[in-house]
């Protein structure tokens, strides 16, 4: 038969449970919830093959960020003084997180800039704006963010449940809402959120999104 345990060793025993009882509830709950199921970003539909020309007068194709989450916003040559989006907010808070993390899990995440005139038409010298970007984003890199003329309205030419994003009215920036939008694209060219770009906390939801769609392939990866 075992000791019954002595006065002073029950007063040990209660004390090392209540020290270590925190941990164990945290231990349980990691146990519980290492299954759980994260939020997962709807499709709003398909976004359309484009092409476009980079700052280098390259000519692109979306084909070549298929392996890519890509983050397609606007740019105006008045940025960042008067920008269809908080470009400072996107520089600090997206593509700073991108340009650090480049080497980890954000290496799949690129920005495109369209460069418009504020209403909404497409403009071919990407040269001043490319020099405002250096100035304004520390270790600008313009394979991460990249520069483009094209056709941004047929990009944004998405509609979904009777609502297009190629709005127009007033109280848009230059009396076009799809400048004001950031479109966020999965590996598969599909349209999974969009947002605003003109409030920080738009553009803070708008990274939480990266990160969510981040998750999707990192979990679809850890099932094969």
């Amino acid at each position: 038969m075992l000791p019954k345990p002595t006065k002073n060793k029950k007063k040990a025993l209660l004390a090392l449970l209540l020290v270590l009882a925190p941990a164990i509830i945290l231990v349980a709950f990691s146990f519980i919830g290492c299954e759980h199921k994260f939020q997962k970003l709807e499709v709003f539909g398909e976004v359309k093959p484009f092409t476009f020309i980079d700052a280098d007068n390259k000519i692109r194709n979306s084909s070549e960020f298929k392996n890519d989450i890509v983050l397609i916003t606007t740019i105006q040559n008045d940025c960042p003084n008067a920008c269809a989006i908080s470009l400072w907010h996107l520089n600090q808070l997206i593509y700073q997180h991108i340009r650090k993390n480049a080497h980890k899990q954000m290496k799949q995440v690129r920005i495109i800039s369209f460069l418009t005139d504020g209403k909404g038409e497409p403009l071919k010298n990407l040269n001043e704006i490319k020099l405002a970007l250096s100035d304004l984003a520390e270790g600008y890199d313009p394979n991460l963010w990249i520069l483009a003329n094209g056709n941004a309205r047929e990009i944004y030419n998405i509609s979904n449940n009777g609502q297009t994003l190629l709005q127009k009215g007033d109280k848009y920036f230059g009396g076009e809402a799809f400048q004001e939008l950031m479109l966020l694209i999965d590996k598969t060219g599909r349209l999974r959120m969009v947002l605003p770009g003109n409030e920080e906390g738009l553009i803070r939801r708008m990274k939480e999104n990266i990160a969510l769609l981040q998750k999707e392939y990192d979990q679809l990866k850890s099932q094969k």
